[in-house]
């Protein structure tokens, strides 16, 4: 079976900015095939990634979420662990799952960096579509 559909997952955090990957993301595959998710946060996007991959009606799964330093918390530890579980929920389901969590060294509340960052997480979003329809076509020669 030939899937078009793909699920894509953002994260609530800093939502102004993460909800800029789903409009790349768009621009190249039609918003009709893409089911979008929302999480309250990066942390909870692998598990939900597994599910929808498991449910065996998505080409791709594609998570958005941005992990700053808000200086309470490890946040290059909440990093790794989202984009560790999103790989994990991939191999398992076999399903494609591609990560758009980024984790910036400087990040601050300016109206400066969240321009910066908006417009990096279009072309991240634009990139993962693309990476999407380019392991989805890879993985059907595959199996022909």
């Amino acid at each position: 079976m030939t899937h078009t559909r793909y699920a894509f997952i953002k994260s609530g955090w800093h939502a102004d900015i993460v909800d800029r990957a789903l409009d790349g993301f768009r621009e190249i595959i039609p918003a009709a095939q893409i089911d979008v998710f929302d999480v309250p946060g990066a942390f909870e996007m692998p598990l939900l990634a597994r599910d929808l991959a498991a449910t065996g009606r998505y080409a791709a799964v594609a998570a958005a979420a941005f992990v700053v330093d808000g200086g309470i918390y490890r946040h290059d530890f909440v990093a790794a662990a989202v984009v560790d579980g999103l790989m994990r929920a991939g191999m398992d389901s076999g399903v494609p799952v591609l990560s758009i969590s980024l984790t910036p060294h400087n990040y601050q509340e300016t109206d400066h960096h969240r321009e910066i960052f908006r417009a990096h997480f279009v072309e991240k979003g634009r990139e993962a579509a693309r990476a999407a329809l380019m392991i989805t076509k890879t993985r059907k020669t595959l199996a022909a």
